[in-house]
């Protein structure tokens, strides 16, 4: 007899519809898996036959094939475990047929329990979309499938406990879907603590308010690293979208804690100096986000930028600029987002003295170059803002009066960002730093004096077109930080002075 199964499986960060088929027919006893299974999806072979044993059914012992639909997008993962049982059940004749409205996912043990499995949210998601009334899913994988209103989530331990409920004696109550309120997150680190630097405080500050990448570069000891780890502190609240969005891809690495299943905290990440370019941007044999994509919505902290590959580096310019990154493989192709703010920190030479008022540098004036040049001028110029970390003075150090606190900046920079959401609540991006080529002079509007300021700036700097566009984005920040709605003069000398640094350093 041959019966259907639905279920759902995961490309990228997306979700798509799965029938599990199941086909039992005479013939010598074999049990094969089709439609382009990996080789954990053929190991469910094993782990399907035992969970039926030991669930109190019995296996057919007749020719079984199970054919994943639609078989030329490759079937990757264990949760295809709990559908391929069902269908071999129902066909033959050990539970009933039952809605063809019912979706299912988990992963088989060999005793019948139905375990975990990573990117329920995305799957409940689409399952919404197709029309699907229930879902089952693994009772620990409830709270994250409770997210999605509008379609019943049942939560299974065994299989043995689903099979009695589609049999109609003992009903599993549906989980009740949730509203999550943001919860204001309590930070162990504060910008209050940060003695002087002031202009760098403030470029942060900036960037955050428009999510714009920034270069710290500095001296050991000015407190690059103390400055970029407080910006969790100041970022802005997510809305309920973003959080969605973050909390899909922490599903499909399996990151997600099961009392607190949506990311409502920005990400940071801050990788190692020796990861990899399929680390950072994603990739290997199964194709799995990277770090810029865990950092999506959030930012991506890249301490001592110039110790990173060269390759891996370069790596960063396209998802910078396009906001995705795309994994090519032979037959497939996979997206994942990538809206992150980036802040890099790095010192000025090798020896990390060179521009130090006091301390001599011992580096040549060709390992100092060489050191500089493994931060290209292209990668550069996809850095909005370049700020210098000067050397705390002793009299910041001593002095006892208190600096401004990350609440009072917070709250200043989610009143900027509650000016762009405003602004672009009908666009495709949501913050300054990405405003569209196509939209920033109906935007970015500045008074004469601006205007002719800019011009001057960019005959005499030699400016590229992309540092055009991002003085002006910047600028467009710098207004909406002081609540107004055309650019003019001191914003645009604000922006200017975050393009310069690169003229000193990178001659």
């Amino acid at each position: 007899m041959f019966c259907k199964v639905a279920s759902m499986g995961i490309v990228g960060i997306d979700a798509f519809e799965v029938l599990a088929e199941a086909d039992i027919s005479r013939g010598l006893p074999s049990f094969d898996i089709v439609g382009l299974p990996d080789i954990g999806v053929k190991e469910a072979r094993n782990r399907v036959r035992a969970g039926i044993k030991n669930s109190g059914f019995e296996f057919p012992v007749s020719k079984i094939t199970v054919n994943l639909a639609p078989a030329d997008i490759k079937k990757i993962g264990s949760f295809y475990d709990l559908p391929i049982a069902l269908s071999i059940l129902q066909a033959s004749h050990q539970i009933p047929a039952f809605n063809d409205k019912n979706a299912f996912i988990g992963e088989l043990s060999l005793s019948g329990e139905v375990k975990s499995v990573n990117g329920v949210l995305p799957m409940v998601i689409k399952a919404k979309e197709l029309g699907f009334e229930n879902i089952f899913v693994p009772e620990q994988n409830l709270q994250e499938g409770t997210i999605v209103a509008g379609i019943n989530v049942f939560p299974v331990k065994t299989l043995s406990q689903l099979a009695s409920h589609l049999k109609g004696r003992t009903r599993i109550e549906p989980g009740m879907a949730k509203t999550f309120e943001y919860k204001d997150v309590q930070y162990d680190v504060d910008f209050k603590e940060v003695k002087g630097q002031l202009k760098a405080k403030r470029a942060i500050e900036v960037a955050v308010a428009g999510g714009h990448n920034i270069l710290l570069i500095g001296v050991p000891g000015a407190g690059k690293s103390m400055l970029a780890k407080r910006i969790p502190s100041i970022l802005p609240p997510m809305t309920f979208e973003e959080a969605v969005e973050t909390t899909k891809i922490y599903s499909i690495v399996g990151n997600l804690s099961q009392d607190n299943p949506l990311c409502f905290n920005r990400p940071f990440r801050a990788p190692h100096q020796t990861i990899s370019l399929a680390g950072l941007t994603g990739g290997g044999s199964v194709p799995m986000p990277g770090e810029i994509s865990l950092a999506h919505n959030g930012v991506l902290f890249l301490d001592e930028l110039p110790e990173f590959a060269r390759a891996t580096i370069e790596g960063l310019r396209q998802p910078m600029e396009d906001k995705v990154i795309t994994i090519s493989r032979a037959k497939s192709k996979l997206t994942y987002p990538s809206f992150v703010m980036v802040v890099a920190a790095m010192n000025p030479c090798p020896c990390g003295f060179y521009g130090h008022p006091t301390k001599k540098c011992k580096c040549t004036p060709g390992a100092v170059e060489k050191y500089l040049s493994k931060v290209s001028g292209p990668m550069l110029d996809r850095i909005d803002i370049h700020v210098e970390v000067a050397p705390v003075e002793f009299s910041d150090m001593a002095s006892n009066s208190e600096a401004e606190s990350s609440e009072e900046i917070r709250a200043r920079v989610t009143k900027a960002r509650k000016i762009q959401w405003q602004r672009f609540r009908n666009l495709s991006f949501n913050c300054n730093a990405d405003i569209n080529a196509a939209y920033i002079n109906r935007i970015c509007k500045t008074t004469k004096e601006a205007a002719n300021m800019i011009q001057m700036a960019f005959e005499k700097l030699s400016f590229s077109a992309r540092a055009y566009n991002k003085i002006l984005k910047i600028a467009r920040t710098i207004a909406d930080l002081d609540e107004e709605e055309i650019i003019n003069a001191k914003h645009v000398a604000e922006a200017l002075q975050y393009r310069s640094l690169d003229r000193r350093y990178w001659r």
